[in-house]
């Protein structure tokens, strides 16, 4: 449970203990852009400057102290409160067992899990990082609550609560050759390493499919069977190679690599779903963590297509 205005306290309180935009947005894990337009939105609500701009970064004004004081104190009295209704609403104890795709690891799952921590402290968490056949499995047999999968196959016994299509594309180290063209062609790529996905990788299917209908063969390549692996060669700019935006999210976003998707008739996304069983009860903490992982699922598609369309 949180306020209307407590993301903007957040960002607020972040900004005044840090005096940087920068440091704010890598502690709160989002776009400085995002913190940026929140506070020139309160300041424009309120009529006041909260921060005085200078050269060494941001401190605070008069206004900006007092609202910093009222924000710490509001937060300390909301504590108490949620704790009181946490305790009607049944979740003062619990735990949350769910499944997710090891793509996920370094994604907004684990800023969810943080901010969970933090509302409830007391709340334990089985993760179980498996592939998606066997979470859908366990999510059917009720043996979790709920489970990130990619292309589900079950839809008759699961019940998709949220969904991201994820498009493949080009993924190129921000040093390549390639980088810094707008529109990438497959003739364009001849002559570079591809670091090819191999099985059990659910893009193998994907990507050899693709080869084979642009009747492509690169001349270097590099194959291999794990993500993350794919990911360190990537990043030693040891060459380029086909992923869902999903993959590299992470390395996008921080602007490391470039993604150039793929507009080709008949090549489908990878679906990234929320799923639970049908007529599950779910505990209130489980409920209010596939809340946040929902919004935090459509932050991710806006600026997905963000980065694509820029």
């Amino acid at each position: 449970m949180a306020l209307p205005f407590s993301r903007f306290a957040d960002y607020f309180i972040a900004v005044a203990k840090t005096g940087s935009l920068r440091k704010a947005a890598d502690q709160l894990f989002i776009s400085v852009s995002a913190v940026h337009r929140q506070i020139v939105l309160a300041e424009e609500e309120l009529g006041v400057a909260l921060f005085e701009r200078l050269p060494s970064g941001l401190k605070l004004t008069l206004a900006g102290e007092l609202l910093y004081a009222d924000l710490r104190s509001w937060q300390k009295e909301f504590q108490i409160t949620q704790k009181r209704l946490n305790e009607i609403q049944g979740i003062q104890r619990g735990s949350i067992d769910f499944g997710m795709i090891a793509a996920l690891s370094e994604s907004f799952v684990s800023a969810v899990m943080q901010s969970i921590v933090q509302q409830y402290p007391w709340i334990n968490f089985k993760v179980r990082v498996l592939d998606s056949d066997r979470i859908a499995d366990l999510v059917i047999n009720a043996e979790l609550d709920f489970g990130l999968i990619l292309n589900p196959k079950h839809q008759h016994q699961l019940q998709i609560s949220a969904f991201i299509e994820m498009p493949l594309g080009f993924v190129i180290p921000k040093q390549h050759a390639l980088a810094h063209k707008e529109k990438i062609y497959f003739s364009d790529t001849l002559e570079f390493n591809h670091i090819i996905p191999a099985e059990p990788l659910v893009i193998h299917d994907h990507v050899t499919a693709l080869y084979k209908k642009q009747d492509f063969h690169p001349r270097h390549t590099i194959e291999c069977n794990d993500i993350h692996m794919m990911i360190s060669l990537l990043r030693q700019n040891l060459g380029i190679s086909i992923m869902s935006y999903l993959d590299a999210a992470p390395y996008i976003e921080n602007a490391e690599f470039e993604f150039r998707a793929i507009n080709d008739h008949g090549l489908h996304p990878i679906t990234v779903a929320l799923c639970v069983a049908p007529k599950r009860q779910l505990s209130r903490i489980a409920q209010i963590m596939m809340n946040q992982i929902i919004i935090e699922m459509e932050a991710l598609k806006s600026r997905m297509l963000h980065n694509i369309h820029q």
